[in-house]
């Protein structure tokens, strides 16, 4: 992209960028030429420093404030001399300057070198973001293979989370879905049999109940390290008590109370309640939660998860599955009723009767469809297309959950 207001250096510039073969676009204003980058980011932008209604800095500037033009390389046009021209031109967000007059072989270079580095620089940028993202979903699917509950879980928390930021119009809410997709990964260190506990309510020993708790902890250690996952870490780390934790930013406060309150929620629906009591509890208790983000949530809806109906043998039963049928005994005695809801004790007490022979091998359960998850990056959802890294658009519908099951006809 070719701005500047003087129409015979428009046309200079053009011929000698298409002689190189590059697809020239120019502009005799910074106002025109910023719609048409936000329509259509060039790879590199030659901005006059000298023009009416607004100057090349400010134009720069300009780009320099938006998230999807900011990388753009920006060459200026300047005059001979003027140092201080060429200092106040950097910073306003240039890497380099031609001269008047043009010279084919200096406009062709410094062309040639700034797109070299800018390929670089996104080739650099996308390999990170692939290793974002990969750390991300190996962490989610941990948490998959873990456990079905923790996975319907976080998918119900994520349901939640992204509701009140679209509903808050928070920007950039990819953290935020992060931290929710990420809220349990703590989890994996423990044992099913407290996780279910602890979640469900039921008493717990001291010793397990520090155990529970620590989890946020746990899953902040996780992804400390991660490049980028510093304010999610913070996030998951203050989930338990926001306004008591410490944090570097208002982003990280903003996504622990986030949390909190979908936890809250998410804990009294797997315990027996309605979606809306929950909420209707939640609002008579004073000071705790957020009021902007209860009323973010009066018109929402959990999505049901969806269910695949399959065969599975005793030993590859999982937290979360639901039986499909009656499971009885070889002497015709009830053992689980149909559409019960495996936890560990059920699990523990069908693996007893299968030991001594006393039951089928195969149980027929409904297995929730969490398919795996995707992420998108800032920029793809900034440009709206399709989920691939950052922001996790998990596709959290989860898919078969193990290899040993088989479909039931």
């Amino acid at each position: 992209m070719v701005v500047d207001d003087n129409p015979a250096s428009r046309m200079l510039l053009e011929n000698m960028l298409r002689q190189q073969h590059y697809e020239a676009h120019s502009f005799p204003r910074g106002r025109l030429a910023l719609a048409a980058a936000a329509q259509n980011p060039p790879d590199l932008i030659m901005l006059d420093i000298n023009m009416p209604e607004m100057n090349g800095y400010t134009v720069c500037e300009h780009l320099q404030s938006s998230s999807e033009l900011a990388g753009i390389p920006v060459i200026f046009l300047s005059d001979p001399g003027a140092a201080e021209d060429r200092m106040h031109g950097f910073r306003s967000g240039g890497v380099g300057y031609i001269s008047r007059p043009f010279r084919f072989e200096q406009v062709h270079a410094s062309v040639e070198t700034h797109l070299k580095l800018w390929r670089a620089q996104r080739a650099e940028h996308d390999l990170l973001e692939r290793t974002l993202n990969g750390s991300v979903v190996a962490l989610w699917e941990l948490m998959r293979l873990k456990s079905l509950m923790l996975a319907l879980r976080s998918h119900a928390i994520l349901g939640i989370v992204r509701w009140i930021a679209t509903r808050m119009a928070i920007g950039d809410p990819w953290p935020y879905e992060v931290a929710a997709a990420l809220s349990l990964v703590g989890c994996i260190e423990l044992p099913d049999e407290i996780i279910e506990k602890a979640y469900g309510g039921q008493n717990l020993s001291p010793a397990q109940e520090h155990m529970f708790r620590a989890h946020p902890e746990g899953g902040a250690r996780l992804l400390a390290n991660i490049p980028r996952l510093e304010s999610v870490a913070e996030m998951i780390r203050g989930q338990q008590a926001p306004e008591t934790e410490q944090f570097t930013s208002s982003e990280s406060r903003l996504g622990a109370r986030m949390l909190y309150l979908a936890l809250q929620i998410d804990q009294m629906v797997y315990r027996g309640a309605n979606f809306h009591s929950a909420l209707d509890h939640l609002r008579m208790l004073p000071g705790c939660i957020d009021t902007r983000m209860l009323q973010a949530l009066a018109g929402y809806f959990p999505t049901p998860a969806e269910w695949d109906v399959r065969w599975a043998r005793i030993r590859d039963l999982r937290l979360g599955m639901i039986l499909d049928e009656n499971v009885v005994s070889n002497a015709n005695l009830l053992i689980l009723k149909e559409g019960t809801v495996l936890t560990e004790m059920w699990i523990e007490r069908l693996e007893n009767f299968a030991s001594v022979g006393g039951v089928q091998e195969l149980i027929g359960v409904r297995i929730p469809k969490l398919g795996r998850m995707r992420m998108c990056s800032r920029a793809d959802r900034t440009h709206g297309d399709p989920p691939d890294n950052g922001s996790v658009r998990a596709d959290l519908g989860i898919g078969a959950a193990t290899g040993t099951l088989g479909r039931r006809s």
